[in-house]
């Protein structure tokens, strides 16, 4: 049994957005591939991700949009910024516009995966880029 502590990964969906197969794939494939994932639903907010994600002391935050509402990304990272959780991990998937992008990531996403992404990609990805707990 491996004494290292898993990555905590919250996943999210992001305002109106009621389809949630993608965001369920990606939970399921983090966790095949050894992290903690906590799946919060459908119609999320933007507090209640902020709440839940400080609370649960997560690692990564994985934001899911298929409805428009990746331009909330910003603001959620402000909040985490405002609550001292700027060193969090935040990545977003879904339908999010090629030329939406660049904006994201200069306010604080640091990985956009589109539809066809292989879960192995997103798994290495957090392993790479991800800043556990204890280095906080």
């Amino acid at each position: 049994m491996s004494s290292e502590v898993p990555i905590r990964v919250l996943i999210a969906k992001v305002g109106l957005d009621g389809h949630e197969r993608g965001a369920r794939a990606v939970s399921f494939g983090l966790r095949d591939h050894g992290m903690e994932v906590i799946y919060t639903g459908i119609r999320q907010d933007v507090d209640s991700i902020v709440q839940a994600a400080v609370q649960e002391d997560v690692d990564v935050l994985g934001l899911s949009s298929l409805a428009g509402a990746h331009d909330l990304l910003p603001e959620i990272i402000q909040k985490l910024r405002d609550r001292d959780r700027g060193d969090m991990l935040v990545i977003a998937g879904g339908i999010i516009p090629d030329e939406d992008i660049p904006f994201l990531k200069q306010n604080g996403v640091s990985a956009v995966f589109l539809p066809g992404a292989k879960i192995k990609d997103i798994a290495d990805f957090i392993k790479n880029n991800v800043r556990k707990g204890a280095e906080r």
